[in-house]
């Protein structure tokens, strides 16, 4: 059993990718690009667009490694908390400097994992228009690369049956980006090497995401 005191399982968090892959593929049309991109083997941080509920999920189901997602203490509540905590996934306080939250994220990195970070930090137009500076440094601190990931088509209203969803059997593109280093090579963790890093970070994100919207014909 998995309590909020433990390290993040990733038994828990292949069983979690099963669920997605069941879930996203039952429900939606999911059409992956650029897949291979991912690393095999040891760390990365997947960097995602957030602008709908069905990001993470759809995230856990089309990668091809488990992930281990950072998500917002709020939605461990209920029957989700144990839930969230039994396929892996890490909770964090987003209105403080979450100590427990960055130690467990960094042991999935030290560990050989792949940690989910979606770097605006809460929903929005997903357009990695506002970068929170955690993503900055955690690639820094653990030296893992950035997959820059956009997920399109989760935002389309029409013809949905639930409004929290897009609409069943939709297709969602997610289009994953070439791995690269956010660091400047120097190894420096100063508030201006994270800062310049974000500003790299940034640059790489949004690039992305255009060129995700060009290679699809969609924005969102």
């Amino acid at each position: 059993m998995t309590d909020a005191t433990s390290a993040p399982s990733p038994r828990g968090a292949a069983v979690g990718r099963g669920i997605g892959i069941g879930l996203m593929y039952g429900l939606f049309k999911p059409r992956v690009l650029g897949a291979w991109r991912v690393p095999a083997s040891g760390p990365v941080i997947l960097a995602v667009n957030h602008s709908h509920n069905i990001d993470g999920p759809m995230l856990m189901g089309t990668a091809p490694r488990p992930v281990h997602f950072l998500i917002k203490k709020e939605a461990f509540v209920g029957p989700l908390d144990p839930f969230l905590r039994g396929i892996g996934q890490l909770e964090v306080d987003r209105t403080t400097a979450d100590r427990t939250a960055i130690t467990r994220a960094l042991g999935v990195l030290e560990g050989g994992g792949v940690l989910g970070i979606f770097p605006e930090g809460t929903r929005g137009d997903g357009d990695f228009a506002s970068l929170r500076a955690g993503l900055a440094y955690f690639a820094v601190r653990s030296g893992a690369p950035i997959v820059p990931v956009a997920v399109l088509g989760s935002t389309e209203r029409r013809g949905r049956l639930i409004s929290a969803l897009p609409p069943l059997r939709s297709r969602v593109d997610v289009v994953f980006g070439e791995a690269f280093e956010a660091g400047d090579g120097s190894g420096r963790r100063t508030r201006k090497a994270l800062d310049e890093a974000t500003l790299r970070i940034q640059a790489r994100l949004t690039g992305h995401l255009e060129h995700a919207g060009r290679l699809t014909g969609r924005t969102g």
